[in-house]
């Protein structure tokens, strides 16, 4: 009985350390199996120095709650954002202020407001499709690739390098410095936000943005492609963002009626007579046969040479039965900007429409009415090229240039007066249309850069000699013509040993 009643007592002890241990097993699977996950990983458990048990998981989960609150809220605002601008083009639509042809196919002024929006969303999403951001598109030649220029948080390094002929810049323009920062924080938003990542991931800054390339279709609208620091070595983070353009509206039609707009040509000279007589000729011929609608204004430096400009005038005039035009005679050193701003201020009819213009400068009918208008056409680089570093032949009424302020006066000689005036502009609330021109041609001479000019004017005369004497391929090959010739004379003899 002792035996029986000792074994029976190890049994018991044996099966209540089993009960035991199962039941610390299921515990610690219960608490496994409770435990709230993250996206990619389980939530971090708490600190040895923080709150434990039930209060710490509970803590967790307090904060997990709050990031997603936080994000729904911005998601809400964004989507109220989106419907208000939406409803606020809808209204517009409904109003009627686009009455457009609706060249984008989407029947946007006809559509009840709901339709409307969602062909609008349609057709930002056709954007994205049309574009090339997921595939390629085959192009004929290499001319038709749309190039992408890249960008760090300091500088842009571009292919169309602009006035500053430098391939590397500071966004100085401003609309270039919001598009890129809106860019990078739209990035930065949506790397941040907690359906991208774990609820411990560091937040990214700006900081982290290595760099970016970017590129504009123009019919279709601008890809981003931005990389960040990634969380290890040799890890990184790409965000591709497009920014869609809508559909083309009309903003304003009008009728423009250029039947009685004069035109005050205004030259500045001083000698060069042979030079006076060809532009008179071409004068003769695109202002007075075929436009005729030209006021000519010479302000006429010194009295040397005086006569033989005067006789021209007046051959001219006779000729053509012309008698629009003013001679002003001013004493004193050459001042291309006191000339024309004697010659603007010297008008007594209604305002007048001013084109400065210098006496080197050939000019079709059709640059007339460019004047009026405003075109923007091409021209080969090897018969010429776009003067887009020089500001002196400028159209404006001269009610705009003499509230403007007019020339800067004391400036002297060639050159810098263009310069002052066109910033002028720039500073006031007038738009300023800067466009090449096709009917505008300045004749080639040989330029001389006088040791009477100021540092600065020199430089700049000296930039502009550099830039006219020839295209780049036509300076290339005059510097290397020697290695040309005996290329060609190498190709020369082997061709004729092979012919013996």
């Amino acid at each position: 009985m002792r035996m029986l009643r000792r074994g029976l007592l190890a049994w018991v002890s044996r099966v209540a350390v089993l009960l035991v241990l199962l039941c610390c097993a299921v515990s610690v699977l219960y608490m496994l199996a409770c435990t709230p996950r993250g996206d990619e990983e389980q939530l971090a458990l708490p600190r040895a120095n923080g709150p434990t048990g039930k209060e710490g998981y509970q803590a967790v989960l307090q904060e997990w709650e709050e990031q997603h609150r936080n994000y729904v809220s911005s998601l809400k605002r964004q989507i109220a954002q989106l419907k208000a601008e939406l409803q606020e083009r809808s209204e517009q639509l409904r109003n009627g202020q686009y009455q457009a042809s609706d060249p984008a196919g989407l029947g946007l002024d006809r559509a009840p407001p709901e339709k409307t929006q969602a062909d609008l969303l349609a057709f930002l999403h056709s954007q994205v499709d049309k574009a090339e951001v997921h595939t390629g598109v085959k192009l004929a030649t290499e001319y038709a690739a749309v190039p992408f220029d890249s960008f760090t948080l300091q500088k842009v390094y571009q292919l169309e390098t602009g006035l500053t002929r430098h391939p590397e810049e500071k966004p100085v323009r401003k609309d270039k410095r919001d598009e890129l920062v809106e860019a990078i924080e739209s990035a930065l938003e949506t790397l941040n936000s907690p359906a991208e990542g774990s609820p411990n991931q560091r937040p990214y800054t700006a900081s982290d943005f290595i760099e970016g390339i970017y590129r504009t279709e123009r019919d279709k609208g601008t890809l981003y492609e931005l990389t960040f620091k990634g969380d290890h070595k040799h890890e990184f983070k790409r965000l591709v963002l497009f920014r869609p353009f809508g559909p083309i509206m009309k903003v304003k039609k009008e009728k423009l009626n250029m039947a009685n707009t004069l035109i005050n040509v205004i030259v500045p000279l001083a000698k060069r007579v042979d030079k006076f007589r060809q532009f008179m000729q071409n004068f003769r011929e695109m202002c007075i046969q075929q436009d005729g609608r030209v006021h000519l204004t010479v302000v006429y430096f010194g009295k040397e040479e005086m006569n033989e400009v005067k006789g021209i005038l007046e051959n001219t005039s006779k000729a053509a039965n012309f008698r629009n035009f003013t001679f002003i005679q001013l004493n004193g050193e050459f001042s291309r900007g006191k000339g024309l701003d004697v010659g603007a201020r010297f008008w007594k009819g209604s305002n007048v429409l001013l084109f400065f213009c210098d006496v080197d400068i050939y000019f079709t009918s059709e640059f007339l009415n460019t004047c009026r208008l405003n075109t923007q056409p091409v021209i080969k680089k090897e018969t010429g090229f776009w003067r887009d570093f020089g500001f002196g032949m400028t159209c404006q009424y001269r009610s705009d240039f003499i509230n403007i302020g007019g020339f800067d006066l004391d400036i002297k000689g060639w050159g810098g007066e263009d310069v002052h005036l066109y910033r002028k502009y720039l500073h006031s609330n007038l738009i300023v249309v800067r466009t090449p021109v096709r009917g505008l041609f300045h004749l080639w001479h040989e330029k001389r850069c006088v040791d009477e000019l100021t540092p600065e004017q020199y430089k700049m005369c000296m930039q502009s000699k550099a830039m006219n004497e020839a295209s780049h391929g036509q300076l290339g090959m005059l510097v290397f013509r020697h290695e040309i010739e005996a290329h060609l004379r190498k190709q020369k003899q082997k061709t004729s040993s092979k012919k013996t």
